[in-house]
């Protein structure tokens, strides 16, 4: 019997694990580790399957318990390999959960691994945990980003963009020739360097005694 047949024969029996565990602190039923090695091991026995554990990775943490005391929390990732008397096996890998005041965490953590496995390779129903489509939790944000808006229907408000502030524009000066009445235009002298019209009428004042333009000055000298 390959171990395709020596699941299946077990799940046709109909295997059923009464709830006979109560949790007092967080008040629920629940079927325990030596439930279902009590069931499983006569029937796995018969059908020629046994079961090997591997843990491939596993953390820690230490964290602060209610009144103050030190425990340890413990997350594994098992997986468990089911072999038949052919050498033909199946693989389930399950994420264990355990938190202890002393050094049974990791214990813990396997033994919560083993059951899930079990329950989940052999369709065990359970009602131990809601359907992930029976609740739904607070909305909630990663560390660092902006909050999640309430509403996810509403889109956010569209960015504006912010325009700077206006400034004062500076008045310009306008200077006009005194003999032809032309407007004076800004130049660049022999240097090439760039001279202002404020600066073109004081030099202009100082040499002639009055404003003139470039060719004015050109006819008068």
């Amino acid at each position: 019997m390959n171990i395709y047949e020596a699941i299946g024969s077990i799940m046709k029996k109909g295997v059923a694990i009464g709830k006979d565990n109560y949790n007092q602190q967080q008040k629920f039923k629940y079927r325990g580790i030596d439930d279902v090695m009590n069931v499983f091991q006569p029937l796995m026995s018969e059908a020629g399957i046994f079961m090997v554990p591997e843990v491939l990775d596993a953390k820690r943490e230490e964290r602060l318990g209610r009144s103050g005391g030190n425990l340890i929390y413990s997350i594994m990732k098992v997986k468990y390999t089911f072999y038949a008397e052919d050498g033909s096996s199946v693989s389930a890998t399950v994420i264990g959960e355990g938190m202890d005041s002393g050094d049974k965490a990791s214990n813990k953590a396997m033994a919560v691994a083993m059951k899930y496995a079990m329950f989940q390779t052999f369709c065990i129903p359970t009602e131990e945990m809601p359907d992930p489509d029976a609740e739904t939790p607070e909305p909630s944000k990663p560390v660092g980003l902006p909050p999640i808006p309430q509403n996810p229907q509403s889109p956010p408000p569209p960015l504006r963009r912010q325009e700077p502030a206006p400034q004062n524009p500076q008045p310009t000066t306008y200077f006009t020739c005194a003999r032809c009445g032309k407007k004076l235009l800004p130049y660049t002298d022999s240097d090439g360097r760039p001279v202002s019209l404020r600066a073109h009428a004081e030099k202009s004042m100082q040499r002639f005694g009055e404003v003139l333009c470039l060719d004015c000055i050109q006819n008068k000298a």
